[in-house]
């Protein structure tokens, strides 16, 4: 078994180009199944302004490979440009996605 922290100390590579992606930030959990259904990585890659937007990244749990003991392998087959594969649902392509802001009147 393996726990959400020992996830977010371990490196995400991509096996198809051998980038490294960066480090899991957050899970996706669908709770009435009881499974995780993605992993966020925040964008690192990016300068970020105080106008711009935080980027973060998902990566389907069907596109993990192998997890290891200092690296998590995942296939991801295109990363110019994001794409969803419409015959298989649950197959998205490194797919950009903004990250909420939270301000006070929303707590």
């Amino acid at each position: 078994m393996i726990k959400a922290s020992d996830l977010t100390e371990k490196e995400v590579v991509n096996i198809t180009d051998g980038r490294r992606i960066g480090l899991i930030t957050d899970l996706e959990v669908d709770l009435h199944k009881g499974r995780i259904n993605a992993v966020i990585i925040p964008d690192g890659g990016r300068m970020g302004g105080i106008f711009s937007k935080e980027l973060e990244y998902e990566i389907k749990w069907s596109q993990i490979k192998k997890i290891g003991e200092d690296v998590i392998l995942v296939e991801i087959r295109d990363t110019v440009e994001p794409a969803v594969y419409s015959n298989r649902e649950e197959e998205v392509s490194y797919t950009p996605k903004e990250k909420p802001k939270i301000s006070s009147d929303t707590i």
